[in-house]
C-alpha cells in the first residue's frame, strides 16, 4: 500500500489504486558548464565549474521525478556501453527506476552539453548516440510489457518514427499518454491527435504552430490551433507564468510558485512527472496543474537534473503552504 501527503490537510492518506507509469525515451549523461551567464553566437566566455552527470536525457529524467514522487514507474529506452553508460543505468536503479526495458548498445549513450548561467537559465546541444537506436523493432519486442502499464510519457529526443508508431499503438490500446514535444520541432497530426496531454514550453508551442507566444492571449490562439488539430488538452509550460492549460472549451493560467531559482535544468520533466502522479491519483486537470507546477518550482532550487527533482512529501508541502493564495 502507497501513501502521500494530502495537499489539503497534511495528513498521509492511503493510495489503494495507483496506477503504473511507463517513460518511453531518452538517457543522456550530462557535461554541465557553468558561467556567470551563456555566450552570444561566436563569443567566448570563461566558465566557473564543469561537472559530468551521468544523470539526464528527456526520458530518464521524467522517470526519475515519476520515482522520486513515489511512482511505480518503468523506463524503456537505449544506453551506450561507454563513458559512463553503466554507471547511469546502476544510478536509475537506485533511483528506483524499473530499468528492465533499457537495452544497452555497442558506443556512446546519448551526451548533452549543458551551460548554466548564474541566474539559472540554460542552453543545450545533445548528441543522441545510443538513443536514435530506439526502434519500433524495441517496441514490438517488448510490447507485452510496456502495455502492461497505466499512464505513458514519451518525448522527442527519440527517433519520430519511433514514437509516432508507439503513441499510435498506445492509442488503440486505450492508454493514457502525455507527450512533452521537446526538443522542439515540427510534428504530424496524427500525433497530436492521439496524444491525451500536449505539454509544450513556449518556445515548441512556437514552433508547433508558427505562431507568437509573448502574451497570455497570443498562447490562447497558439494553443486553440493545436486543439483544432485534434489535441484534446494542451498544457503550455510559461516559466515564471505559470502554466497555462487549454482545451476545447477554454484556457485558464496556474500560476508559478516563486523560489530561490539555482538552475532550471530539466524544469520541464520534473513538470512532466508531477502532472502524471497527480493524474494518476485521480487529480482534476486544474488540480494535476498546480501539482506540476510545484514539483518544477522545487527542482530549479538544486543543481542539475535528476538529483534536484523533489520528493512527494516536497511537493505536498509547498503545495499546501500556498494554496490559499493560489486559489484567490
Amino acid at each position: 500500500m502507497a501513501l502521500y501527503l494530502c495537499h489539503i490537510c497534511l495528513v498521509y492518506i492511503p493510495i489503494f489504486h495507483m496506477k503504473r507509469f511507463c517513460v518511453i525515451g531518452s538517457l543522456n549523461v550530462d557535461l554541465v558548464v557553468t558561467a556567470d551567464r551563456l555566450p552570444r553566437p561566436g563569443e567566448t566566455v570563461i566558465a566557473n565549474d564543469f561537472q559530468i552527470n551521468p544523470a539526464g536525457g528527456k526520458g530518464a529524467n521524467q522517470a526519475v521525478a515519476l520515482a522520486r514522487l513515489g511512482a511505480d514507474v518503468s523506463l524503456v529506452g537505449k544506453l551506450g556501453d561507454q563513458f559512463h553508460g553503466p554507471e547511469y543505468l546502476e544510478q536509475l536503479k537506485e533511483a528506483n527506476v524499473d530499468c528492465q526495458l533499457i537495452g544497452i548498445e555497442p558506443g556512446y549513450p546519448g551526451i548533452a552539453t549543458i551551460g548554466v548561467s548564474e541566474s539559472g537559465e540554460n542552453s543545450i546541444l545533445v548528441y543522441p548516440g545510443a538513443n536514435q537506436k530506439l526502434d519500433t523493432g524495441y517496441i514490438d519486442q517488448h510490447w507485452e510489457q510496456i502495455v502492461a502499464r497505466d499512464i505513458f510519457l514519451l518525448q522527442l529526443e527519440t527517433p519520430i518514427e519511433t514514437v509516432i508508431y508507439t503513441v499510435t499503438r498506445l492509442r488503440d490500446a486505450g492508454k493514457t499518454i502525455i507527450l512533452d514535444p521537446a526538443p522542439a520541432q515540427l510534428i504530424p497530426d496524427n500525433l497530436v491527435r492521439a496524444t491525451d496531454y500536449l505539454t509544450p514550453n513556449l518556445l515548441e508551442l512556437a514552433s508547433l504552430t508558427g505562431l507568437p507566444v509573448d502574451d497570455a492571449d497570443k498562447i490562447e490562439q497558439a494553443a486553440l490551433q493545436l486543439i483544432n488539430r485534434g489535441a484534446r488538452t494542451v498544457i503550455t509550460k510559461a516559466g515564471s507564468s505559470g502554466a497555462y492549460t487549454t482545451d476545447s472549451e477554454y484556457t485558464r493560467n496556474h500560476k508559478a510558485f516563486h523560489v530561490d531559482v539555482l538552475d532550471t535544468t530539466a524544469a520541464g520533466d520534473a513538470f512532466n512527472g508531477g502532472l502524471a502522479v497527480a493524474l494518476g491519483r485521480g487529480e482534476a486537470i486544474d488540480d494535476a496543474v498546480r501539482f506540476a507546477n510545484a514539483a518544477a518550482a522545487l527542482s530549479t532550487t538544486g543543481a542539475g537534473a535528476q538529483s534536484a527533482m523533489p520528493t512527494l512529501i516536497e511537493a505536498e508541502t509547498l503545495l499546501a503552504t500556498r494554496l490559499p493564495e493560489f486559489r484567490k
